[in-house]
C-alpha cells in the first residue's frame, strides 16, 4: 500500500477533477504491475496497473489500491468491471470513496463477484492524499485553504515589515508542493504591491507551473501604478484572475481585460468581496480548490467570514516577543476558550527545525468579532 501511495503522489496535482490514486498488482510477493491515475479523461490507476501487467494475473494475485475502485462506467469504464474481468480475487483498499452516493458500492460489487476485499489499510494516509477531491465531491464546492509562516509567538513580520525569511528553505519548498496541488492560488492586493510575487509552483527538476492566480483587490490598487506586477505581465498572465468590486472603477477593469487578465467583479456595498460569492463562482468554473497565501488580513477575513476550510501553519523556532510585530491573524475577540476557532483531523510534519501543523477549520457556535479591526479597509 505504501508503494501505491507513492504512485498516487507521483501524479500530484495532475488529475483534477479526479482523485489521485495509485494501484499495485502483487504476485508471489513481487510487484508485477502498477499504475497511477492519468490526467482527466484518461484511464484510472487500476486499469493502468492491469495494462502494465501485460497478461492475465496469476491465481492468488492481489491488487492494492489507495481508493475504493469506481463502480460506475464514467468515460473510462467501471474499474470494478476491469478487476472482475482480470480474474483477480484479492483486493486491498486504503480509503473508501467519499462520495455518499458511491461509498462502499465498489466493495459490494467486487464481493458479489467472489472477490475478497480488505479495506482500511493506511486509510488515514490514503484519505489525506485527496483533500481537495474529498471536499469537492461532498460539498459541490471548492476547498478554501490558507497557509502562513510564523514565529513561535505567532508573528509573520518584524515591526519594520521584514519577513524574509522566518521559515527555512525546506518549508518554503513544501509550500511550492502545495501550490502544485491546488488549481488556484490567492493573495490580497497588499501582497502584490509589497512582494510582487509570481504565484507559480517552482520545484526542483520540474518546469515552472502556474495555477489560476487570484488577486483580491476591491479597489484595483494593483492597476494604478505604471509598473504593473508580474502576474499582469508575465507569460502566465492568462491564468491571472482579479477579484474585485465596482468600487475599483470600470476603467481599470477594462485596462486589465485589454491585458488579457480575467476580472471577476462582484456586487458589494463595500470594497470587500463576499467570499461566499467567490466560492460559488469557483464552483461554477469547476475550480475545486484555492490556496490562500496572504496577506494576513485576507486570511483573517476568510476566518471572520467562516469561509476558510483548511489551514496550514509553518512554525519556525524563532521568537520576536514584540507586540508591535505583525501578527498572523486578527479580527476575533473570544471571551472563552470554547469561542475559539480550532483545527481538527490534524497532521504534523517537520522540515528541518520548522514544524508544520495543518488541519480542518472548525468554527465555534458563537464567534465574537472585533468590529474595529477591518473597519478602515
Amino acid at each position: 500500500m505504501r508503494r501505491a501511495l507513492a504512485l498516487a503522489r507521483s501524479v500530484w496535482g495532475n488529475t483534477h477533477p479526479n482523485p489521485m490514486v495509485g494501484a499495485v498488482i502483487v504476485e508471489d510477493g513481487h510487484i508485477v504491475g502498477e499504475g497511477a491515475t492519468a490526467p482527466d479523461g484518461g484511464p484510472h490507476a487500476e486499469r493502468l496497473a492491469l495494462l502494465a501487467r501485460g497478461k492475465v494475473p496469476r491465481p492468488g494475485a492481489t491488487l492494492f489500491v489507495t481508493l475504493e475502485p469506481c463502480s460506475t462506467p464514467g468515460r473510462t469504464g467501471a474499474c470494478t468491471e476491469a478487476i472482475i474481468a482480470s480474474g483477480i480475487k484479492h483486493v486491498v483498499v486504503g480509503a473508501t470513496d467519499p462520495n455518499p452516493a458511491h461509498a462502499g458500492r465498489g466493495f459490494d460489487v467486487l464481493r458479489a463477484a467472489g472477490v475478497e476485499v480488505i479495506t482500511g489499510v493506511l486509510e488515514r494516509e490514503c484519505a489525506d492524499l485527496n483533500l481537495i477531491f474529498n471536499h469537492w465531491i461532498t460539498t459541490d464546492g471548492p476547498l478554501l485553504a490558507a497557509k502562513s509562516a510564523a514565529t513561535l509567538d505567532g508573528k509573520i513580520a518584524c515591526r519594520t515589515g521584514e519577513s524574509r525569511w522566518i521559515t527555512n528553505e525546506a518549508s518554503r519548498a513544501d509550500v511550492h508542493r502545495w501550490r502544485r496541488l491546488f488549481p488556484g492560488i490567492a493573495v490580497g492586493a497588499m501582497t502584490i504591491l509589497k512582494d510582487n510575487p509570481r504565484l507559480t509552483a517552482r520545484r526542483e527538476g520540474e518546469p515552472e507551473w502556474s495555477p489560476w492566480r487570484f488577486v483580491f483587490d476591491g479597489l484595483l490598487r494593483t492597476v494604478v501604478d505604471k509598473n504593473l506586477p508580474h502576474v499582469f505581465t508575465d507569460e502566465f498572465r492568462a491564468r491571472t484572475i482579479v477579484v474585485t468590486t465596482p468600487h475599483g472603477g470600470m476603467g481599470y477593469v477594462r485596462k486589465l481585460r485589454e491585458l488579457g487578465i480575467t476580472v471577476w467583479c462582484f456586487e458589494s456595498e463595500s470594497q470587500r468581496v463576499s467570499f461566499a460569492d467567490f466560492r460559488r463562482k469557483c464552483a461554477e468554473e469547476k475550480i475545486a480548490g484555492v490556496f490562500f497565501e496572504g496577506g494576513a488580513q485576507l486570511v483573517s477575513e476568510l476566518i471572520r467570514a467562516r469561509q476558510l476550510d483548511y489551514l496550514l501553519v509553518y512554525r519556525a523556532p524563532v521568537l520576536f516577543a514584540d507586540d508591535k510585530a505583525k501578527s498572523i491573524f486578527s479580527g476575533l475577540r473570544p471571551e472563552r476558550i470554547d469561542q475559539a476557532v480550532r483545527l481538527t483531523d490534524l497532521r504534523h510534519e517537520m522540515f528541518g527545525d520548522d514544524a508544520l501543523m495543518r488541519g480542518r477549520v472548525v468554527y465555534p457556535e458563537k464567534m465574537l468579532i472585533d468590529e474595529t479591526v477591518f473597519s478602515l479597509r
